[in-house]
């Protein structure tokens, strides 16, 4: 969990939940050097969430457990009825 506690990380991750993607497409969505964005993917890698592959020069980055994007949903549903309590609770 501690890797996905970074919005960078997170927006990696969705990016990968498309499919495959270059490293090469990702560098112009993020505001930050090509080392800082490899240090971010790095700390992905490095817990099994995300896959590298190099063909050439190129790096091909892929979510290696995409049931990764069930803790998304299984969040926003924890948030979804907090929020449906607190509502109740203020109506009261």
């Amino acid at each position: 969990m501690k890797a996905l506690a970074s919005p960078v990380r997170l927006k990696i991750v969705d990016e990968l939940s498309r499919g495959e993607r270059c490293m090469c497409e990702l560098q112009p969505l993020f505001r930050m050097n090509k080392s800082t964005l490899s240090r971010h993917v790095a700390a992905l890698r490095n817990v099994g969430i995300v896959s590298e592959r190099r063909e050439g020069v190129r790096s091909y980055l892929k979510l290696q457990t995409p049931c990764i994007l069930k803790v998304f949903d299984c969040t926003m549903g924890v948030i979804r009825a907090e929020a449906a309590r607190r509502s109740k609770l203020a109506q009261a």
